[in-house]
């Protein structure tokens, strides 16, 4: 019975049994201390009540020894179990918050009402993510129309997703398997029906699966045939900055702007740039590139954002 209706979710990556070790000794020292003091209630009532009706009670002498290492306890005891709780917590977090160096990066654009996830090899999928067991995936994540939350239960993952703006989440799956993936904010009204899964494979047969069939597959322009049909590459030369920067090993360098700023070339900057590119001027340029908002898919954006990240900057060449 227990299977087929789990107290629990299923255990299936490595900061899982993390954060549940952390909320059960959270959860049993409520129920320690809960369980004290009811029992306290009790037994002080019984003790110290009043017996005739003549009776009064007597106020304890004020200042007492025993008052002051009573007080001094039971305000120590508890900042002790909190910091205790708070220090595993921010450990806890830490871990969750940074990606490992070597993750693979996915790309999630959550719709109403659905998960549209591109893999880094440029395949997609709609409400199903195949994933490789034993390796640390990072997902970068956006919206195309209103808040959504990215959360896998098993994984005991939780991310909002956001319209205009990427957020990032990351995981590892230890055990092969098939994990239910939900909405957690209400998104409208097939809110509900907006779930997928999530499948962890073996390493080859992830290989495998990616190399299979791909037909039914809608096709889709690469990096490279949207920056030429978008005619980015009028201005964007690799042999000249006159009319705009060179993108050639701008992914991860440090751009100066107008406003005297500094700030890192990373996903959300380009995307900005693409779709506000008003927002941040780089220093020595005119504002004289077009939007392209309301004419990009997230998916369009998605695949300049790769196109770019991998015009590399030549050997020997300073960034």
């Amino acid at each position: 019975m227990m299977q087929d209706a789990p107290l629990f979710p299923e255990q299936a990556s490595t900061i899982a049994s993390q954060i549940d070790n952390l909320f059960f000794f959270a959860l049993g020292i409520a129920a320690f201390f809960s369980i004290l003091i009811a029992l306290l209630i009790v037994y002080l009532g019984v003790r110290y009540r009043r017996r005739h009706a003549a009776q009064t009670g007597e106020a304890p002498p004020h200042g007492s020894k025993a008052q002051t290492v009573l007080e001094i306890t039971w305000s120590v005891i508890p900042f002790l179990i909190l910091m205790v709780m708070f220090i595993w917590g921010v450990k806890i977090y830490f871990t969750a918050a940074r990606p490992p160096a070597d993750a693979i990066q996915f790309y999630v654009v959550g719709k109403q009402w659905m998960w549209k996830i591109q893999h880094p090899e440029g395949r997609r999928e709609i409400n199903e993510m195949h994933v490789p067991v034993g390796r640390p995936i990072k997902l970068l994540m956006t919206s195309e129309d209103v808040i959504h939350s990215f959360f896998v239960p098993a994984f005991r993952i939780k991310q909002d997703v956001l319209p205009g703006r990427y957020t990032t989440m990351w995981f590892q799956a230890d055990k092969v398997g098939t994990y239910h993936l939900f909405c957690s904010q209400y998104c409208g009204a097939e809110h509900a029906k907006m779930g997928g899964w999530v499948v962890v494979m073996e390493p080859h047969e992830y290989q495998a699966w990616l190399a299979g069939e791909k037909s039914g597959q809608a096709e889709f322009m690469t990096g490279a045939e949207l920056f030429a049909a978008r005619a980015c590459n009028t201005c964007h030369r690799p042999d000249t900055s006159a009319r705009a920067p060179i993108l050639t090993g701008l992914f991860g360098r440090q751009v100066g702007l107008q406003d005297g700023r500094r700030v890192a070339a990373d996903e959300a900057y380009i995307r900005e740039s693409i779709i506000e590119p008003q927002a941040k001027i780089v220093s020595g340029y005119q504002p004289i590139m077009p939007t392209f908002k309301g004419q990009l898919t997230e998916e369009d954006v998605i695949e300049l954002i790769n196109y770019i990240k991998g015009l590399k900057a030549p050997e020997g060449v300073a960034r």
